[in-house]
């Protein structure tokens, strides 16, 4: 994936760290996730498109909190869902 940084990621002040290494969502249903984002509006960490619910992309489409961060430890990167864009930190 091409690093595109784009003015949603730009804005971004201070990165959200996750609370804890699990999808609230999921934790609630008592479903299961592949790999987690935190989102970098409201801090939630939630799942990725990989797991079965995809919480994290129906989060950013219907609270309008366009970029998350890997959750996963080691992983240090930003994705815009509104532009697709990319980067890492």
């Amino acid at each position: 994936m091409k690093a595109t940084i784009c003015a949603h990621i730009q804005q971004l002040e201070e990165l959200k760290t996750p609370k804890a290494h699990a999808c609230e969502e999921c934790l609630k249903i008592g479903s299961h996730w592949v790999h987690l984002r935190t989102c970098q509006t409201c801090g939630a960490t939630l799942c990725c498109d990989s797991s079965p619910n995809r919480h994290a992309s129906r989060h950013a489409a219907a609270e309008n909190h366009p970029v998350a961060a890997s959750a996963e430890p080691g992983e240090r990167w930003l994705y815009c869902y509104v532009d697709e864009a990319y980067a890492e930190y």
